[in-house]
């Protein structure tokens, strides 16, 4: 018997909440923006009357008053947004208990066992769509099916607030006319990629043979010839399921261009604490460190490395961090930076070491970086400070962490 899957995914989002918390705002052009003074200034959401006008996520504020002379721009308030997704997931609760997440507007429910209660996926899709309107003021749209994938093609069919079923009896009717892109995990790579071999539609993926998918695209071409068919069987995660992070990572614009770096060095330094802050949290540990580098032309350099010793430590992921940034050539200014750490494992996990590596150095440091955790835990982050932020780091005000990492120019 086939699964029922919702996939529900609020509209406009971050606009739809900032009219919500202002009524005057409703039915006008609204484009909700990152900080202009920070640099930040593009587009993350726009109204349903913005995206009429052409308005597009990603473009910059100027460009978006070009589209539209009257729009209305306003700031980022990621805890109204952070609250009213607590709210709409309560209402999904009322239903099932498999409800798995997909960024903070978009999750999947399997109501399987629940249509004895509140009716077929359509009515429980239905009715979900009314009481969020109804207690919040947003809309959702829901797309109804067998599968996650096709869910998730449902809800981006008809915007706003309405629902879409697609069955195993219409899903090469109402799909496999649609671009390739429009698939899941179909990116602008894969797309051109595809390309290549005339492949433009979901229908034309399904038509394949899936050793030929495998041969030009790995698993991942398997992968989407599975989904193109209707062969999707992953399951929707219990509400309370832990997601196991694969990497955690940091990044910032600045709000003056870096031109050195020592400049770089102290910006990483504040960065590698807040991603050994968030890899202690999850409890796991890094062997790889990757650095991402944006120039003030928008292009992108990234610099990886694989770490000698798996670690959370902020002064030993600087240490891997810092070497990077020598690679880069420094024909353009930095606008940001980005620290990943990958490959992570549990803290608790058995590791070998190597002849020259200094394990009572390692244990040394993470002492002290787990002393320090303590000490800020007890009196607040900023009782002990980075030394390096007296000479300035060029992030914007009230998004630094504080160490204890000693000036970028020192060695460890």
């Amino acid at each position: 018997m086939d699964r029922i899957i919702l996939h529900c995914d609020l509209n406009n989002f971050y606009a739809s909440v900032e009219c919500v918390k202002n009524p005057k705002l409703q039915g006008k052009p609204v484009a909700v923006c990152g900080n202009q003074e920070d640099r930040h200034g593009i587009v993350l959401a726009k109204s349903q009357t913005a995206k009429l006008c052409g308005v597009k996520t990603g473009d910059t504020v100027s460009e978006a008053r070009k589209k539209c002379g009257n729009i209305i721009i306003v700031n980022t308030d990621f805890d109204a947004y952070y609250h009213y997704s607590q709210i709409v997931k309560k209402i999904y609760g009322r239903y099932t208990d498999l409800i798995e997440p997909f960024g903070m507007d978009e999750c999947w429910l399997d109501v399987s066992g629940s249509t004895i209660l509140f009716g077929d996926g359509k009515k429980i899709a239905d009715t979900i769509r009314e009481q969020v309107k109804k207690e919040t003021g947003l809309t959702i749209s829901v797309g109804v099916s067998f599968n996650k994938i096709f869910a998730k093609l449902g809800s981006d069919m008809k915007k706003p607030d309405a629902t879409t079923v697609i069955s195993r009896e219409n899903f090469k009717e109402k799909i496999w006319g649609l671009s390739a892109s429009e698939l899941l995990f179909v990116g602008r790579r894969t797309t051109k990629a595809l390309q290549k071999y005339g492949v433009y539609t979901i229908g034309d993926i399904a038509s394949l043979e899936p050793s030929f998918m495998r041969r030009i695209l790995g698993k991942n071409g398997f992968d989407l010839w599975l989904y193109a068919n209707g062969m999707d069987n992953s399951p929707v995660s219990h509400i309370d399921t832990a997601v196991t992070a694969k990497s955690v990572s940091r990044g910032i614009t600045c709000v003056q261009s870096l031109i050195s770096a020592e400049e770089a060095q102290r910006v990483i330094a504040e960065l590698c604490v807040n991603v050994s802050k968030g890899l202690r949290l999850e409890h796991l540990l890094a062997t790889g460190i990757q650095l991402i580098v944006k120039d003030d032309n928008l292009n992108i350099q990234q610099y990886s490395s694989v770490l000698q010793f798996s670690t959370h430590s902020a002064k030993e992921i600087f240490n891997a961090a810092s070497s990077l940034i020598k690679n880069h050539k420094w024909n353009r200014k930095i606008r940001s930076l980005t620290v990943r750490t990958y490959n992570l494992i549990p803290e608790n996990s058995v590791q070998q070491l190597t002849i020259d590596y200094d394990i009572e150095k390692h244990e040394r440091i993470e002492k002290e970086d787990s002393a320090i955790m303590l000490i800020k835990g007890e009196y607040g982050k900023n009782i002990i400070f980075n030394g390096c932020r007296l000479l300035g780091t060029k992030i914007p005000a009230g998004k630094s962490e504080h160490s204890t990492l000693p000036p970028a120019s020192a060695n460890f």
